[in-house]
């Protein structure tokens, strides 16, 4: 590991000067799950490494007006062990179980692993299934948006120059929105996932309100699945509705060829992964 210059702030305003001062090239440590395999392996010194892990804010996980907000520093292990994320949105729970190891989900960060921005994240379909905004702070002061605007592409986020991540929102009109959540991966523990899928849907008179249907590891970013939301809306609750439904998903993802699996396996897991998370939605007995 090269030498660097560490810098440890003790509040947000604190690391948003110290990433005003420092420029581009400072680097962001949180859990370091992600940051001390880079640094360790990187040709030249990283510059400036910023730990935010001592912000206390950034760890609380808090019910408001508004929702129910993540600080971004919460780790995965907060999250599976949160009454008011058990209460509300317990689907993350189910996404937490599936990140690395048991030390990975110690130290490991939810805004960590929506900043490394990697298509098969497993903390990013739930979110986007129930529509989750993020807030990001810098010099000029704080802004928030859709999770989706915030993805850009593999390893790309909007954040820009002096910004950082702080706090995850579930927006309160989706608090304890029936949700299901499913993992496919080569192995069951610590691996990548092949196809990732949740889906978030109220019932109402025997029929679907509002569905909401995303999917991991199947394109640039996670997904949303706007046509199959749409043909879904307002169907009766049945596997013939949920079986389209997961068709027209399929139709809506661009799953790559690679090493791991083929476009056409990953086509089959992603009506495989809708199916399930439709009907845990909907309370029926999967396939």
């Amino acid at each position: 590991m090269k030498p660097f210059e560490f810098i440890k702030a003790v509040s947000t305003e604190e690391a948003v000067a110290a990433l005003a001062e420092h420029g581009p090239g400072i680097r962001i440590l949180a859990g370091g799950t992600d940051l001390l395999v880079e640094l360790k392996h990187a040709s030249q010194s990283p510059g400036v490494v910023l730990d935010v892990s001592a912000i206390d804010d950034l760890g609380a996980i808090t019910l408001d007006d508004d929702g129910l907000h993540i600080g971004a520093g919460a780790t995965h292990t907060a999250i599976m062990t949160n009454p008011l994320i058990a209460e509300h949105a317990p689907a993350m729970i189910d996404a937490a179980h599936t990140v690395g190891s048991v030390l990975t989900r110690n130290l490991g960060t939810l805004g960590g692993n929506l900043v490394t921005c990697v298509p098969s994240m497993d903390s990013g379909p739930v979110l986007v299934a129930l529509e989750a905004e993020v807030t990001l702070a810098g010099s000029g002061g704080r802004r928030r948006m859709p999770l989706t605007e915030f993805f850009v592409g593999p390893r790309k986020t909007i954040l820009g120059p002096g910004e950082m991540l702080v706090d995850i929102l579930i927006p309160k009109a989706n608090l304890g929105k029936p949700t299901g959540f499913v993992k496919f991966g080569l192995r069951k523990g610590q691996a990548l996932a092949l196809v990732n899928a949740a889906s978030a849907s109220w019932t109402e008179d025997g029929k679907f309100k509002s569905p909401r249907i995303s999917l991991g590891a199947v394109a640039p970013v996670v997904i949303r699945c706007p046509a199959a939301e749409a043909a879904l809306d307002g169907q009766p609750v049945s596997e013939e509705a949920i079986n389209e439904a997961a068709k027209i998903a399929a139709g809506e993802a661009k799953p790559i060829d690679d090493f791991r699996a083929s476009k056409s396996y990953r086509l089959d897991l992603i009506e495989v992964g809708v199916r399930r998370t439709l009907a845990a939605a909907a309370g029926l007995q999967g396939d």
